[in-house]
């Protein structure tokens, strides 16, 4: 049987013979977007492209209109991280309709929402509450045209770039779902609304809030996140590390201001910091052992306000991506000895500052787990809409929660438009990812399929005794 992805090639009319046998001239870009439309609807006959089937399938379909309605309403009404006032009450108040009881405040503006039926284990399911400092450039008919103040006060356009509004939507869709069908499964649900997973920081607020005193412990913590990495209708497991640690460092280099036609008086900032990053660079390429895995991005320089004026320092943001304790510690180590070489070298007045203001470690997911959890994703969606995927270098903070000694399984879910997805893998590129301006989740199939998802997953877990699931799930690995 083809794959989806080979259909294009199969359904590829030569121009020539086409205009010979039709006698007609015919528009290629038109004749493009036929053979897509065509590509997806044979695909369709072999179960891409299509809704959640099956005996759960109008379970979704009941649930989906309040769903969808707050995934619109969360996409025109994005907010920071750590200021999800309005977000938490419109989550807050649906689960508590719902009959959940709901915690509000908790780590700030996080939420947690618990539904007690019978004995049984306590699963966590989690999503995030935050947006971006991002314009949106969609051009969809709900985009966000909200504006803010970020923390340091500046005006800030803010959008959903990330998914987390279909994150929400989904675990309202979910909630509802269980609500209707306790006869299907028994135990404790917990649902965790986190704010400000993008500074990554709100699972520790929440924590550092008593999270483990003042609610159950979970014995399984559960997670979900949309990409265009896969087409709307599938999704991703991971088995073991799912991502990497990351560390955000702040440096600024200290130079001696002056003017710019007389840069001999002057110690130019700007000039160590462009050494340094060209420096940095050499981390990965040759102090990294080839095979092991370090990322050191500088995403922002800033120093300077006038073309003729040389400023007394510069600020440099990086992040810094690695999935072993060993490596995080000898890069970490790289870029403070880097940073500090260049500053000397070039006669700084005082050493650079280098403040490590935000980190998490990697997401390890289970095995066990992931191995029990891929045969129930593929009862409900399909054996060829899961796919096993490697590590990814991207990070988040969903870690602090698995550190607590909790089985975690964190899984992607496909957002992609089937259609798009296929055109850009015949063209060798890639659609917009997360944090794009571009970035929109093709919603429906993908929040049918999330929903059907979670609710599978949540149903398997919550079935048999605590104990039983316990024994089931594999310790974590030393050191991951």
């Amino acid at each position: 049987m083809p794959t989806f992805w080979e259909f294009p090639a199969i359904l590829n009319v030569r121009e020539t013979s086409f205009a010979a046998k039709c006698r007609a001239r015919y528009d290629p870009g038109t004749m493009k977007l036929a053979k897509l439309l065509v590509a997806c609807l044979v695909a369709s006959s072999y179960g891409y492209c299509q809704k959640p089937q099956g005996p759960a399938a109008k379970e979704v379909e009941a649930v989906y209109p309040d769903a969808h309605a707050l995934y619109v309403d969360l996409h025109q009404n994005p907010e920071l991280s750590s200021h999800e006032t309005k977000t938490a009450e419109k989550l807050a108040g649906g689960l508590r309709g719902l009959g959940y009881n709901v915690t509000e405040h908790v780590g700030g503006t996080g939420i947690v929402a618990i539904l007690k039926n019978g004995a049984g284990p306590t699963v966590m399911l989690r999503t995030e509450l935050d947006a971006l400092p991002v314009e949106e450039k969609t051009g969809l008919a709900y985009a966000s045209k909200v504006r803010s103040k970020d923390d340091a006060g500046h005006d800030v356009s803010v959008m959903h770039a990330c998914g987390h509004d279909l994150h929400m939507a989904a675990i309202l869709g979910t909630a509802a779902v269980m609500v209707h069908s306790k006869d299907s499964w028994h135990g404790t649900l917990m649902l965790v609304g986190q704010p400000a997973e993008e500074t990554i920081s709100g699972a520790k607020a929440m924590l550092d809030d008593g999270f483990m005193k003042r609610f159950p412990k979970p014995d399984v913590a559960v997670a979900m996140h949309v990409g265009n990495a896969m087409p709307a209708g599938q999704v991703g497991i991971v088995s073991g590390i799912y991502n990497t640690n990351a560390d955000s460092l702040r440096i600024t280099i200290y130079g001696k201001g002056g003017h710019g036609s007389a840069p001999h008086t002057a110690i130019d900032p700007i000039v160590i910091a462009a050494r340094t990053i060209v420096a940095l660079q050499t981390i990965a390429s040759r102090e990294t052992k080839p095979g092991d895995m370090a990322v050191v991005t500088v995403g922002y320089i800033q120093a300077g306000t006038k073309n003729n004026i040389i400023p007394d320092h510069a600020e440099m943001g990086l992040t810094i991506r690695t999935n072993k304790a060993e490596v995080r510690k000898r890069v970490l180590a790289a870029v403070e000895r880097i940073t500090k070489a260049e500053a000397e070298a070039a006669g700084a007045p005082r050493p650079p500052s280098i403040d490590h203001y935000e980190g998490t470690d990697l997401v390890y997911n289970d095995p066990a787990l992931a191995q029990r959890l891929r045969g129930v994703l593929e009862t409900a969606l399909g054996k060829s809409n899961v796919v096993m995927e490697e590590p990814i270098t991207a990070s988040e903070d969903f870690s602090y929660f698995v550190e607590q000694g909790i089985p975690g399984f964190y899984f992607s879910l496909g957002g992609a438009d089937p259609a798009k997805y296929a055109e850009a893998k015949a063209s060798g590129t890639t659609l917009p990812s997360n944090h794009s301006p571009l970035f929109a989740p093709d919603v429906d199939p993908a929040l049918h399929s999330g929903i059907a998802a979670e609710v599978a997953v949540l149903r398997n877990l919550l079935n048999g005794s605590a104990e039983d699931l316990r024994k089931t799930l594999a310790k974590r690995e030393p050191g991951a």
